[in-house]
């Protein structure tokens, strides 16, 4: 049974910026997705130069096993294996001409490659 965490700035877990929180529920709702059921899955996979990347998705909700954090008004859903790579991280949304997109300031990671893609933990 997946269980749901409210926002805890400083605690265990991720936190979710606002304007990362916004833009989300902004693409589900362009989805026709029901943002209080769905969510963004945040998990962590093998890839990259480094050897771990992050991936995102929308999901209609959560598996069983999920964490599941609400930050302003967005669910979060996360697996427990993503989650002791990403606990402590924050995920921000970040415009403009370069870099546009979701960003993961993840405080465990020990280096990451030169286009800063993957990391390694």
């Amino acid at each position: 049974m997946s269980s749901t965490v409210d926002a805890d700035p400083g605690g265990t877990g991720i936190d979710v910026t606002e304007p990362a929180a916004a833009e989300a529920v902004d693409l589900m709702e362009g989805e026709q997705m029901d943002v209080d059921e769905a969510g963004l899955r945040l998990f962590v996979q093998q890839g990259g130069c480094a050897g771990l990347s992050y991936g995102m998705r929308f999901e209609h909700e959560p598996e069983p096993d999920d964490q599941v954090y609400e930050h302003h008004g967005l669910r979060v859903f996360i697996d427990q294996s993503s989650l002791n790579y990403i606990e402590g991280s924050v995920l921000d949304f970040e415009g403009g001409l370069q870099g546009e997109g979701f960003h993961v300031r993840n405080p465990n990671v020990e280096s990451e490659c030169g286009c800063g893609e993957s990391f390694r933990t």
